[in-house]
């Protein structure tokens, strides 16, 4: 695909990583929809998505509503009259253990809340998403679409992150899946897994926890938001690409 004027919608793109993906896309000309649930950033994603020479405007949804993604796509497709993509990237992390026990004693356990309230938002908000970009993509009558969802290394399994891990494995699945059901309407999928990526929230970490991290990277290095950008870039550009993952970990496993 070529995003000269292709209209993409990009979730929790108010700040970091999705800002980044949304930056990058218009600067390939794109679209670019700025979704996020705190509107609070998206006016500056907006006007670095202009400075690079794309177009840009922000819309207020939380993904785990359903009414509200409906109104959203509905919404997008009014303002620019047609749909090419959409990435998945907004997601939450609530870190719990399942059980923490001392001598034999259960002293805390995961709350279902905790579980509830990631598998709302990382999963159930990118089957939302998913489920009405490609209806509006398929009734716009594009000619190629493409949906990316937005996973992390952690989809294999992290100490501490049943709930966000289940999730993130869960929309690398959910890409497979549509990948096979939706190829006849001419729209591919594809999902990109981050490893440990330089981000404000990571910025904040002690020192010694941020080298404890890198001593485990082959590369030695944290990646960068662009870096996972770039990755998303491809998914979107390379036709014969298609329900698949890109790990973009610098080696990390």
């Amino acid at each position: 695909m070529n995003l000269q004027d292709k209209v993409v919608a990009v979730t929790g793109a108010g700040k970091g990583l999705g800002r980044a993906i949304a930056v990058r896309l218009a600067k390939q000309g794109a679209c670019v929809a700025v979704v996020d649930i705190d509107d609070s950033h998206s006016a500056t994603t907006v006007q670095q998505c202009l400075d690079v020479g794309g177009r840009a405007k922000s819309y207020r949804a939380n993904v785990a509503n359903e009414s509200e993604v409906i109104q959203l796509f509905t919404d997008i497709v009014a303002d620019y009259g047609t749909l090419h993509g959409v990435v998945n990237n907004a997601g939450i992390a609530r870190d719990a253990l399942l059980v923490k026990a001392r001598n034999g004693k259960v002293e805390k356990k995961m709350t279902l809340q905790q579980w509830q309230s990631v598998i709302d938002v990382n999963l159930t908000g990118v089957f939302l998403c998913g489920r009405e970009a490609a209806a509006a993509m398929i009734e716009a009558g594009v000619e190629e679409g493409v949906i990316v969802n937005i996973s992390s290394v952690a989809r294999s399994g992290s100490y501490g992150l049943s709930n966000y891990s289940a999730t993130k494995a869960g929309v690398v699945t959910l890409a497979e899946v549509w990948a096979k059901e939706l190829s006849r309407y001419n729209i591919r999928t594809g999902s990109v897994a981050p490893g440990i990526i330089d981000t404000e929230l990571l910025a904040a970490t002690q020192p010694e926890a941020r080298e404890r991290w890198i001593s485990g990277i082959p590369l030695k290095r944290l990646g960068d938001v662009d870096h996972i950008a770039q990755s998303v870039q491809f998914i979107f550009e390379n036709s014969y690409f298609t329900g698949r993952c890109i790990e973009t970990d610098g080696g990390l496993r």
